[in-house]
């Protein structure tokens, strides 16, 4: 399989991102956005997912948080789109269930080339930190739009409202990693029926 790298900049008048992903790398990553607590969940999704990913962006933070983090899911989905390249020898479809003390969330996606995002999370709180946790929906809608894939996000329990965005974040990771790991079985072979994605 080639390397699956790719670099995506994205520059408006809100924001200007920059985002490399490394989508075999070993979860290395480096964030300058201005954006803490959204830093810690981008760890997350490098971490588990074993993608090296850097990020650095500047936006309009005096304003709020929406357009970067909307913006940056935007650039990760692009720049992963980018580098999946034709999806040949993919496994395609990733799931994952990860708990954090009471927290348990379940991600499961589709590499399918359709974007749709169904999202079923109810925080218990409206922010950690300062941080809008109602972002976080931006930020998986700005994703699925640009990396086209089918995504289905569920908190299914949860009190402490870090730890159920931490799950979904490191849930986020592990299934995006068993989507894009290769396939043996399948080298050279588009996973679909239609022959595209």
């Amino acid at each position: 399989m080639a390397q699956r790298k790719a670099t995506v900049t994205r520059d408006t008048l809100e924001t200007q991102i920059t985002v490399a992903v490394n989508l075999d790398g070993s979860g290395q990553s480096s964030f300058d956005t201005g954006i803490p607590f959204l830093e810690h969940m981008l760890d997350q999704i490098a971490r588990h997912g074993l993608i090296d990913i850097d990020i650095v962006a500047k936006g309009d933070l005096h304003i709020d948080d929406h357009h970067t983090v909307e913006d940056i899911g935007i650039t990760l989905g692009q720049a992963i789109n980018k580098a999946v390249g034709d999806k040949k020898g993919i496994v395609r479809y990733g799931h994952a269930y990860v708990p954090l003390d009471e927290a348990l969330s379940r991600v499961v996606i589709d590499f399918s080339g359709r974007p749709g995002l169904v999202y079923g999370v109810e925080y218990t709180r409206a922010a950690v930190g300062g941080f809008d946790v109602d972002l976080f929906l931006e930020f998986f809608q700005g994703f699925v739009n640009h990396a086209l894939v089918t995504l289905h996000i569920d908190n299914l329990r949860g009190d402490n409202t870090h730890h159920q965005a931490e799950t979904i974040f490191k849930a986020f990771g592990r299934a995006v990693r068993m989507a894009l790991t290769a396939d043996a079985r399948m080298a050279g072979i588009m996973p679909s029926t239609k022959g595209v994605l």
